[in-house]
């Protein structure tokens, strides 16, 4: 009972501490509207059951003491952050948007949120340290999943909670009233966090 509620308690913190993964929701949700911000939501959870599908393969444990791999995942997914990062700040202002209709496609929402998360070294390492630092080797594999599957949910619901947030009519109008800013100010946040990914020290 104590190793489910401190990784429910855990995986909680980790979900609504603000990150590449709220930034992105952000902004999907209020330029193109809530079926890109909720699809983007899908995006992330996916992702976070490729992170725990790996770590109970125990592939985890070899990218934790493996720098080269490591590395590879935050170089890649520091890129992947700054050029989206670069087309938000880039990307032309729209005169007028239709508050009730969304411009991104479906594929494209959950592309960019399923990316986001599982390029993401932060996610890699919050599945991992939690699989080897606090799931017990000899809890059943039902179980092990069992916990992936409420990570992969608590990331589905918070984010979808997001997007039906930012997406809200009145909201995203006021939004988009000053999209180029606010474009500016979530573009910069974005390719932040791809910078500061990129200078993480490896541990191990």
């Amino acid at each position: 009972m104590t190793e489910l509620i401190t990784v429910a308690v855990i995986t909680i913190l980790a979900v609504i501490s603000p990150g590449a993964d709220f930034a992105m929701i952000t902004r999907n949700s209020y330029l193109y509207g809530r079926q890109a911000g909720v699809v983007a939501a899908f995006g992330i959870a996916s992702g976070i059951l490729v992170h725990v599908a790996y770590t109970i393969l125990g592939i985890g444990i070899l990218i934790t003491h493996s720098p080269n791999i490591l590395l590879a995942i935050k170089i890649a997914g520091a890129a992947y952050l700054i050029y989206i990062g670069y087309k938000t700040i880039m990307s032309k202002t729209v005169a007028y948007v239709d508050i009730n209709s969304s411009e991104n496609s479906s594929i494209a929402s959950f592309r960019t949120g399923f990316l986001t998360n599982v390029l993401n070294p932060k996610s890699t390492l919050f599945i991992v340290s939690t699989f080897t630092q606090i799931v017990s080797p000899s809890t059943n594999i039902g179980l092990q999943i069992g916990y992936g599957i409420f990570m992969s949910l608590m990331h589905l619901i918070w984010f979808m909670g997001v997007a039906v947030f930012f997406s809200h009519h009145k909201l995203r109008a006021t939004m988009l009233e000053k999209q180029t800013i606010l474009n500016r100010i979530i573009g910069i946040i974005l390719m932040g966090l791809g910078a500061s990914l990129g200078i993480i020290p490896i541990a191990g």
